[in-house]
């Protein structure tokens, strides 16, 4: 059901369009980690690219800006109408003290028209400008940092190639913030010092971080790091960040460069290195070689949070220390002795991070992961869990018409007592690299 609008702590947050299913719960983790409460207007719908809130005022909405990277700008709600007209018969009977503060003459302004779904023409949108004289905005036009900025918003649908006529939606309402898309652009991928084949996506990697609540001042540690990309995310949101991986030659910068034409990586390409390139220097605890299903550390909840991206076996190998047989290694050899591996399932990697969680997490840490699954397989009674681990939501990003994966993200609710209680994860996860690869050479 859809709410009166309240003068000043209505908000409308028009999102960009991308990463849909991820929208809901990165708000809800960006609104929980900063204690910010909030009403819906009206049910929010993934089908849409726009929340609308309430909440007691626009700092409320700077602090959720301050944070987010999926909504694009946060609009000040003034009227909202399904066609112009009313719109406009709308805007007409806002209280005068309410709109006064923005009609002062020494107050610069501009008015932005935009549409989503349908391409609007130039004169289009003089015209809408044009019709909104009656407000009475005396200050003077500035394109460039006015004082006030608003939008006219019209919208149309999300399928372009069947917008209506009129469009569904009418909003106008005075800008507040815009979100942290601009972060992405300045850790891309094509820019960055050092990546991998695998090297996260950067929306994605700071979508995680939110997902993970990360805020200055947390210490976080990705068990499965690889090139780094998630802790560029988290050290961008104040989190000490820390790194293992059993890969010794990448995190070293010795393995095979991915980029096009680069036969062999610059000597001073590593974790650190992106670290500097992008001012986080002063976050970076460090990455070790290490087995993460051999843990290293001191049996205590250390961690705020836990981010990962762990491997699945097919574009990068899932190995463990181990061997087939057991055999003693004499004294003489044992200092320079490399340790053989052994094939580690994803079964086996998703039980062994659910259980390091539960003990290394502190109390209501977050642990983010994603999961990879075939379509036909996923059910939602199926997904990993712990006894000491709440599940808090997980999201679908599609790979193939037959597989998907998930961004899965879990809360510590109660300590793992002698690291006594253990997790569980469906056999279906034991096979999904076998299965993966059957599929593809049935489809060749």
């Amino acid at each position: 059901m859809t709410k009166i609008l309240n003068f000043g702590r209505s908000f409308l947050l028009w999102y960009a369009h991308d990463h849909v299913h991820f929208r809901l719960q990165e708000f809800y983790a960006i609104t929980k980690m900063l204690n910010i409460n909030f009403e819906w207007i009206e049910e929010p719908s993934l089908n849409e690219p726009f929340f609308l809130i309430n909440v007691s005022s626009p700092c409320d909405v700077k602090k959720i800006m301050s944070r987010t990277v999926l909504i694009r700008s946060a609009y000040e709600l003034w009227a909202r109408s399904k066609t112009i007209s009313e719109l406009h018969n709308n805007l007409k009977i806002i209280p005068k003290s309410f709109v006064e503060p923005y009609c002062r003459e020494d107050v610069s302004f501009r008015i932005m028209v935009e549409s989503f779904g349908k391409k609007m023409s130039k004169e289009h949108k003089v015209e809408r400008i044009d019709e909104l004289a009656f407000i009475g905005f005396e200050g003077p036009i500035k394109l460039n940092n006015p004082d006030h900025s608003f939008l006219l918003m019209e919208y149309f649908g999300t399928d372009r190639n069947f917008a209506p006529d009129s469009p569904y939606d009418v909003f106008f309402g005075r800008w507040i913030a815009d979100g942290q898309r601009t972060v992405c652009q300045k850790i891309n991928l094509k820019t960055r010092k050092f990546i991998g084949n695998t090297t996260m996506d950067p929306l994605l990697s700071l979508v995680m971080a939110n997902m993970a609540c990360i805020k200055h001042g947390d210490i976080v540690l990705d068990p499965f790091v690889g090139t780094g990309g998630l802790l560029i995310a988290a050290a961008h949101f104040g989190g000490y960040v820390f790194g293992t991986d059993i890969d010794y030659l990448m995190l070293h910068g010795k393995d095979k460069p991915s980029r096009l034409n680069q036969k062999k990586r610059a000597p001073d390409e590593s974790i650190l290195a992106n670290m500097k390139q992008y001012g986080y220097e002063s976050h970076y605890l460090d990455v070790i070689v290490a087995d993460a299903a051999l843990p290293l550390w001191r049996c205590e909840s250390f961690f705020d949070a836990i981010i990962t991206d762990p491997p699945y076996g097919i574009r990068e190998s899932t190995e463990r220390i181990g061997t087939e047989k057991e055999y003693k290694i004499p004294e003489h050899l044992a200092l320079n002795h490399i340790p053989s591996k052994v094939t580690y399932s994803l079964q086996e990697i998703i039980e062994d991070l659910l259980d390091f969680s539960s003990v290394y997490l502190k109390l209501n840490g977050r642990l983010v992961y994603w999961m990879p699954s075939f379509n036909a397989d996923f059910d939602t009674k199926q997904l990993p869990c712990h006894p000491c681990l709440k599940l808090v939501s997980y999201c679908k990003q599609a790979l193939t018409g037959h597989s998907s994966r998930y961004l899965i993200t879990m809360e510590k609710i109660k300590e793992n007592v002698n690291a006594s209680e253990k997790g569980y994860v469906p056999e279906t996860m034991l096979n999904f690299r076998k299965k993966y690869f059957g599929r593809k050479k049935t489809e060749e």
